[in-house]
């Protein structure tokens, strides 16, 4: 059994390619982080609906990935902080995703949200990923 040694680089990179192939299920093994991460993308639209499947022996979150026209709502995903280098940002400094279009994921004291909740919070902390 191979270890994952960025799972949210994994999680990106399985919906990322879910979403290049139109698949309408995407299947990501479960974690805290993880099923934060994809309740932002479900809050801003991203994709339709995710479940957590704590019945396997290995629990899943199930995601239902959002099809407009037979295009995915997602264009693109892009991790920013990395195991080999972190990227934290202060309040002032979220950086806009594709002029307002996109959002910025962030890892945050008062948890993960996304770029825009954090500007209203006043609250900085680690870049996770842009999603646009």
């Amino acid at each position: 059994m191979s270890t994952v040694t960025d799972p949210i680089a994994d999680l990106l990179a399985r919906v990322r390619n879910g979403a290049q192939a139109q698949k309408v299920d995407i299947f990501v093994p479960y974690s805290k982080i993880k099923a934060e991460v994809v309740r932002i993308l479900k809050d801003e639209g991203y994709i339709t609906d995710y479940s957590v499947d704590t019945e396997a022996a290995h629990p899943r979150i199930k995601i239902t990935n959002k099809l407009v026209d037979r295009t995915s709502a997602i264009t693109g995903l892009k991790r920013v902080s990395r195991p080999g280098l972190r990227r934290y940002v202060g309040a002032e400094e979220i950086p806009r995703v594709l002029g307002g279009m996109g959002i910025s994921i962030l890892s945050t004291p008062r948890g993960v949200m996304s770029g825009r909740e954090a500007k209203k919070q006043k609250v900085g902390g680690e870049l996770l990923a842009y999603v646009w």
